[in-house]
Formats: C-alpha cells, structure tokens, sequence
C-alpha cells in the first residue's frame, strides 16, 4: 500500500496562493487514482479534486473550480493541488488519496496522508 506525506499548509492571507504537494512511497504511484480532500474544524471530511493515474482527467468540487488545479508527476511520486484566490472558507486541514477509480477514490480511497494545515485569514 502506497504511503502519503503532504507538505505544503501554512498561513495566507484571503486572495493569495499557496500550492500543496503529496510524496508517495511504498507503490506504484504512476498506477494510482490520486485525490486531494478536505476537512474544516467541526465539519465532515469534503472531496476537493482528483485526477487519474494517466494525468489527463481531472474533476473538481464546484467551490474550486477555476481556483485550484490538480497536478502530478509521476517521474517525482509526487501529487500537486495549486491554490489560488484563497477564501477563509478554504480554511481547512487538507489531505491527499490514492486509490483505483476516480468514482471509487471520492468515497472509498486506499490510502491517506496524515493532513497538512490550511489557514486563510481575512
């Protein structure tokens, strides 16, 4: 089973950026549906965007379309989400997913990282 390790949280201000990236150890991460999710204090744990192990298809939670972008390379074991125009809402720990299927990866990953700390003050 594939290990994950996000790096990447901090604390911004409202409309800069930030961009997260996710080491995979242990797997075949050029073979793996990767994901990225999010959990904001008291709230459930939300899919953000994924995308499939070729790298061509990407999906996105409508409340960062046009703002994030899910990114990987496979040469680096390594999963990217580039934030922009940041929202306190955004404020969240974010986690990053492997799994097979980008249907399947929304609700029933393989693997999880252990979450990086998202901040966006206003």
């Amino acid at each position: 089973q594939v290990q994950l390790v996000e790096s990447g949280g901090g604390l911004v201000q409202a409309g800069e950026s930030l961009k997260l990236s996710c080491a995979a150890s242990g797997g075949t991460f050029s073979s793996y549906d990767m994901a990225w999710f999010r959990q904001g204090s008291g709230k459930e744990r939300e899919f953000v965007a994924s995308i499939s192990w070729t790298g061509v298809n990407t999906y996105y939670t409508d409340s960062v379309k046009g703002r994030f972008t899910i990114s990987r390379d496979s040469a680096k074991s390594t999963l990217y989400l580039e934030m922009n125009s940041l929202k306190p809402e955004d404020t969240a720990v974010y986690y990053c997913a492997a799994g097979t299927g980008l249907y399947t990866i929304r609700t029933s990953p393989d693997s999880w990282g252990q979450g990086t700390q998202v901040t966006v003050s206003s």
